[in-house]
């Protein structure tokens, strides 16, 4: 009788210590497959999140890109709608003295811009053999001064300039300042001339030039946009001073004007940037 309950007691520890086992084994097992899910779904929602991060980022440097595309388009457009009012400007001015060129006893005369520089007036036609009849250093002169020859060159030196040549336009327009001294155009060509160099970030020689403009041609329309460049290169040289004392200038002695409002736009990029 005593072995009996000995033996039962005996079963219903292994039983019992069996139970708890399994228990604790299933426990574990359990807790491991919710570890397990709980770890998938983290990845996969940091995955989602990196995802639409990476979604955010590819959309963001389209949108710059487009930006940037549109930004250049629309500073090209401006740099091609200057140009062609300038070209048709100078026709405009020199329309007036078509008729003068090539006419015996006439001198063809190159009329003055606002603000420009007056070509003096060729020769009067002479017959051949006679007393006053030109050399050839002459004809070169003459023709050198004639105003249809320096539209023709100056007009394409604007093309190779609107069309991104840089290279070609310097060479061009160097030769028009060299083949007429005296133009009607020659503030325009140095003023053009240091543009090349300013959109290809050639400060020093943009600088240069810019102030040739400024310095030998007192009275040109160019003068505003010549100052407003020179500011923007020593904004670009990082001379503060100067750039603000120039910029400055150009506010007060052209007060409405685009290139004022260019110029106190800068101004007030300086200030927000601390210089």
């Amino acid at each position: 009788m005593w072995l009996t309950k000995t033996a039962l007691a005996v079963c219903l520890l292994v039983y019992g210590s069996t139970a708890s086992a399994v228990s604790k084994g299933e426990l574990e097992t359990r807790i491991q497959q919710l570890e397990r899910r709980l770890d998938s779904r983290s990845l996969v929602s940091l995955m989602e999140q990196v995802s639409a991060l990476q979604r955010e980022v590819q959309q963001l440097r389209g949108d710059i890109e487009v930006q940037t595309h549109s930004m250049e388009n629309l500073q090209k457009r401006q740099r091609d709608l200057y140009l062609d009012i300038d070209r048709r400007l100078h026709r405009l001015e020199a329309g007036g003295v078509q008729g003068q060129v090539g006419v015996p006893g006439t001198a063809a005369v190159v009329p003055k811009r606002l603000g420009g520089a007056t070509t003096p007036p060729v020769a009067p036609f002479a017959p051949p053999g006679s007393s006053t009849s030109t050399t050839a250093g002459s004809a070169a002169a003459s023709a050198a001064l004639n105003p249809a020859e320096q539209r023709k060159d100056y007009d394409g030196a604007l093309e190779q300039l609107k069309e991104g040549r840089y290279t070609e336009a310097s060479s061009a327009f160097q030769a028009f300042l060299k083949k007429y001294p005296g133009s009607s155009y020659a503030d325009n060509a140095q003023y053009w001339l240091g543009e090349v160099y300013y959109v290809t970030r050639k400060f020093q020689p943009a600088l240069s030039e810019f102030g040739k403009v400024v310095d030998g041609y007192p009275d040109s329309t160019k003068i505003a946009d010549a100052k407003l460049k020179i500011g923007y290169i020593q904004y670009e040289l990082k001379d503060w001073g100067k750039a603000r004392e120039m910029l400055a200038q150009v506010v007060q002695a052209y007060p409405g004007t685009t290139t004022a409002r260019l110029a106190q736009e800068r101004l007030d990029r300086m200030k927000r940037e601390g210089h």
